[in-house]
């Protein structure tokens, strides 16, 4: 069993706006800040002023593409989007950077988007053989030229024009000059939310960004839903044909922050719940829970809650670990992992430890904290998962590895325990993950686990980052 170098799931993408608010821009930089969990890439944002709408995106966390200086040219704006990006389709690039804005003989508008278009390559390449010329390697860029080409006289009959000819994954917020539009795709893949501050309207991917700014969480935009908000309040359209909902399921796994209530439901509980039921499942003959910090917190708070064994923080996170860091000349095997996580002997040494962590995907950095864990003086490590085991990249909005590099594609648990080095592993089942998040008759999205992909798969051999490699000549 080969190891990898990079490890797990990828975040994806987090998006914000505000309509008819004097400090619109400003709050929707704390909005972004609130949501840099979803990616830490590029952040970018379009300001809508009375002169017309304003950019400013780069790479890097929204506090350093953010200045002091740059907040300056959006004083004046009453609305706003902003976007932060994991890149999942399209390269790495500040070109790729969210918002994209345009001029187009429908005037300006920009976009911002959350989630992954599986019919995007054939979409380009019709539109360059009939004239498009692309400046990014984003899906979004797609949307931009379907609405430019429209037959359509009016922006909301273009915009609607060029959304129905989408498949996939998407949340999109859209600014003009006069309106801010939310889109959420007919399945419901990534969420967004509805909030009020004051007079003036706020959409989000978590209300997270809603506490923040102290706005009030109205509603979950509806999968299938455009809101439309404008000097004349909001409205609601539902120009698509109604489809079977298939929300992620990942985003109360991994990706939500655990004080956001997502697709309706506390995402903490649902991790609480998430341990509680794998205790029930796999049980463990040990002396102390430990989490893999900061997402194996919950599922380890439900794990000692219903096994009865005390909860201890054996592994203490640096949470000041940039992008950037530059690993020394002379380290050891595991400083990749040692330089975010360093364990805690007097919790360890000695004990039998129930390790808990949201998932596993090559495997190489679970084997790495294995290890780091029976270093620091543990007698047993019992690895325990709150999720199935990973054994299909996503579609439909984050970075993945593609299916051979998934360890638990093509190797068996006792395998996996082995090349952990884990004295036991056990994975939560499918359908005790599924009554984990179930809020009323809402479904999940579960191809990752189970490998039933709800919209079919245009180009399967595609990972995420490798949409459109090698396209323009194509």
């Amino acid at each position: 069993m080969n190891a990898s170098p990079i490890d797990g799931f990828h975040d994806e993408c987090g998006v914000f706006g505000i309509f008819d608010h004097p400090h619109a821009a400003r709050l929707t930089y704390l909005g972004l800040y609130a949501l840099q969990h979803r990616g830490q890439e590029a952040a970018g944002m379009v300001a809508v002023t009375a002169e017309g709408l304003r950019i400013k995106k780069a790479r890097g966390y929204v506090a350093d593409v953010f200045s002091e200086e740059a907040m300056r040219k959006f004083e004046g704006a009453h609305a706003a989007i902003g976007h932060v990006r994991y890149s999942t389709a399209g390269e790495s690039t500040s070109i790729n950077a969210q918002p994209l804005l345009i001029d187009s003989k429908f005037g300006e508008i920009a976009v911002c988007h959350n989630g992954n278009l599986v019919n995007a390559r054939q979409l380009r390449r019709e539109l360059v053989s009939s004239g498009s010329i692309f400046r990014t390697s984003s899906d979004t860029e797609v949307i931009l030229h379907l609405f430019a080409r429209s037959d359509q006289k009016e922006v909301q009959d273009a915009l609607l024009d060029a959304l129905r000819s989408l498949e996939g994954a998407f949340t999109l917020l859209f600014a003009t000059p006069t309106t801010l539009y939310g889109v959420r795709d007919p399945r419901g893949f990534r969420p967004l939310v509805l909030g009020k501050l004051g007079k003036s309207y706020v959409l989000c991917s978590e209300t997270c960004a809603l506490d923040l700014i102290d706005a009030t969480y109205v509603r979950e935009i509806e999968p299938g839903e455009i809101v439309a908000i404008d000097g004349d309040g909001i409205r609601s359209l539902s120009p698509f044909a109604p489809e079977a909902h298939r929300q992620c399921v990942f985003e109360h796994v991994y990706f939500s922050r655990p004080d956001s209530i997502v697709f309706g439901r506390s995402v903490h509980l649902s991790r609480i719940e998430m341990g509680k039921r794998l205790a029930r499942e796999a049980a463990a003959n040990a002396d102390v829970v430990v989490p893999v910090p900061d997402s194996g917190v919950g599922a380890a708070v439900g794990y000692s809650i219903e096994s009865g064994l005390p909860l201890e923080f054996g592994l203490i996170r640096n949470h000041y670990v940039g992008r950037t860091f530059i690993q020394p000349i002379q380290s050891s095997r595991d400083f990749g992992v040692k330089v975010k996580l360093n364990p805690v002997r007097s919790v360890l040494e000695g004990r039998r430890v129930v390790l808990i962590d949201d998932s596993i995907v090559r495997g190489t950095t679970s084997q790495k904290i294995v290890r780091m864990v029976r270093s620091a003086g543990a007698r047993e490590v019992h690895l325990r998962v709150s999720s199935p085991p990973t054994t299909g990249p996503c579609y439909y909005g984050i970075d993945t590895p593609q299916k051979e590099q998934l360890v638990a594609a093509s190797h068996s648990v006792e395998e996996i325990t082995q090349f952990l080095g884990a004295d036991s592993l056990a994975y939560l089942s499918l359908s005790s993950l599924m009554a984990s998040v179930k809020n009323g008759e809402d479904e999940f999205c579960s191809a990752c686990f189970s490998g039933n992909y709800p919209v079919p798969l245009f180009d399967e051999s595609l990972g995420q980052r490798k949409l459109f490699e090698k396209t323009q000549d194509s």
